[in-house]
């Protein structure tokens, strides 16, 4: 169906509707038996999952934060294989799918216009566990119609975010703009299980509070996992702090579930197989 047939028929049913005709329970068109439905993602933490568990043929857009290096969860070979879409209506349209995938954060007025065209929107929250992501997982395979591929990655990211063991190490994730992670976050779990305690959270640092590098200087960590570039998250005086080992993580690997988590677990072991 075209976009331009969509626009059409949402005019006539508003006219149906105004001569008193009943309201149907969905406007969502059927999919032929057997066919998977075609998806639009606006979600740089769905692109990565979609792109994982869809054909590519059904994925026909991606977010453009999936096409930028500071905003991406995917590896960008990956995320260019697909088209990026700046989430517009008339963008989506144009696109034709059957199922556009967003954040809650999705602006209202935007959803409702699209599901006024005919279009399913589903939206995803943010992860902020394992266990979540893993659900949106599924429920990702479950949309796309290939469960089996859901489950495929879902034993892989449970199979890569086994707890490690061996001897705790005090650690702080310096985020962008010297923020760090409360204890809620996807990210503290994914320490936690890699034998990191949160030593921001020690100090009584909470979601996105502010660590100076005075802070870190007067009460260095075993591990400083350094994920910015802000000017005193590369000062030379922590080079003096001998007692402290300094890696870097990827901003790619700190906000996004799914198939992330694996490489963030990869990352995060071999950080602590440094430091022990």
């Amino acid at each position: 169906m075209t976009g331009y047939t969509r626009a059409f028929l949402s005019l006539l049913a508003l006219c149906l509707a105004g001569c008193g005709q009943p309201a149907s329970p969905s406007n969502t068109p059927e999919l032929a038996r057997g066919a998977r439905p075609t998806i639009v993602s606006l979600n740089p933490c769905t692109d990565a999952i979609l792109a994982e568990v869809g054909a590519p043929e059904q994925l026909l857009a991606i977010s453009h934060y999936s096409h930028d290096p500071r905003a991406s969860s995917m590896d960008l070979t990956r995320a260019v294989q697909f088209r990026a879409t700046g989430g517009t209506v008339e963008e989506v349209l144009a696109l034709d799918p059957d199922i556009v995938v967003a954040g809650s954060f999705m602006a209202p007025a935007t959803r409702a216009a699209l599901e006024d065209l005919g279009l399913r929107v589903e939206t995803f929250g943010i992860a902020s566990t394992i266990e979540e992501s893993i659900a949106q997982v599924r429920r990702s395979a479950e949309l796309s119609g290939n469960p089996e591929a859901g489950e495929r990655l879902i034993a892989q990211i449970e199979a890569a975010a086994e707890p490690a063991g061996g001897a705790q190490l005090s650690a702080v994730l310096w985020q962008p703009g010297g923020i760090v992670p409360g204890e809620a976050q996807l990210v503290s779990e994914l320490l936690r299980r890699s034998r990191f305690s949160n030593h921001a959270a020690a100090q009584g640092l909470g979601q996105a509070d502010y660590l100076s590098l005075e802070q870190v200087v007067a009460n260095p960590p075993d591990v400083l996992i350094v994920a910015g570039a802000t000017r005193g998250q590369s000062h030379p005086v922590l080079d003096e702090l001998y007692m402290m080992r300094r890696a870097d993580f990827d901003t790619q690997l700190l906000y996004c579930g799914g198939p992330t988590i694996i490489r963030a677990m990869e990352r995060l072991r071999g950080i602590r197989e440094d430091a022990a």
